[in-house]
């Protein structure tokens, strides 16, 4: 199939989820509530100080928006698709086609996460920037390089997130890899805690695993964190990994097909 009929399933993704519009409205809710509860825990957290290590309560807050809401990108749909297409056997069904199974994938959680982002994230952002505040970007080229991170964020997620769920062809169940990856995310990505905030050991160590790039650098280039060069030298950082990930998973998607076909006997 030719790249150009893969956008198709972008709009197809984005269409059907047109269908569920209650959910939008949950969705808008749980976000606010989960971002305003980890806003109250660190207002409560800055009570007593202006600022720890440099970090204020507006850095903190404008850091609560960005890398959650934002860049919390929420990985079930991602491992759903994945496990549902095997628990079902759909999966051989695109294996007939002359289609791609991850390039499938790529542009239909494309269409998906830009309707959550559409319809739940920017509401979200709106709310609590009037109500609470958000600082504007560092400056001009922090803002320029925050773009780029952001694109980086989510092609790191969709392959560290696929390549998670392409394991469900060897455990057979999609519902365990997705706990797991949202508890290594939760952690290691910087969403809940920034890497500045955790013991210098492991922010070292999780400052250099593909999570990072998900949610706390781009949040980090945004408040100016980091200065020019550094932030030019981790998206290359970041572009490597996105090679090395992109490499691994078509690896990974060449023995899942075998893998597959020894299932079926």
């Amino acid at each position: 199939m030719r790249l150009s009929a893969y956008p198709a399933f972008t709009a197809t993704a984005f269409q059907s989820r047109l269908a569920y519009r209650n959910q939008v409205w949950s969705g808008v809710f749980g976000e606010l509530v989960a971002t305003f509860a980890f806003i109250a825990v660190w207002t409560a957290a800055f009570a007593s100080t202006g600022s720890v290590d440099g970090v204020t309560l507006p850095d903190m807050v404008t850091y609560v928006l960005i890398a959650g809401p934002l860049l919390h990108w929420n990985t079930t749909p991602f491992i759903r698709d994945v496990g549902e297409a095997i628990r079902t056997g759909n999966v051989t069904a695109y294996l007939l086609k002359p289609l791609h199974y991850p390039g499938l994938l790529l542009f239909n959680q494309l269409g998906n996460s830009a309707f959550e982002q559409l319809t739940i994230t920017l509401p979200v952002l709106v709310i609590v920037a009037l109500t609470v505040g958000l600082l504007p970007p560092a400056g001009a080229a922090h803002a320029m390089l925050f773009l780029l991170y952001w694109a980086i964020s989510w092609v790191m997620l969709f392959l560290i997130a696929t390549i998670i769920g392409l394991l469900a062809f060897w455990v057979l169940t999609a519902f365990a890899l997705d706990w797991f990856l949202r508890g290594i995310m939760a952690v290691a990505s910087g969403a809940i805690v920034p890497l500045w905030f955790m013991p210098a050991p492991l922010a070292a160590v999780l400052g250099k695993l593909p999570f990072a790039w998900v949610s706390y650098y781009p949040s980090a280039v945004y408040l100016g964190k980091l200065d020019l060069p550094a932030a030019l030298l981790h998206l290359g950082l970041g572009l490597v990994w996105l090679v090395v990930l992109g490499g691994f998973l078509a690896w990974l998607w060449s023995r899942a097909r075998h893998r597959l076909i020894v299932q079926g006997g």
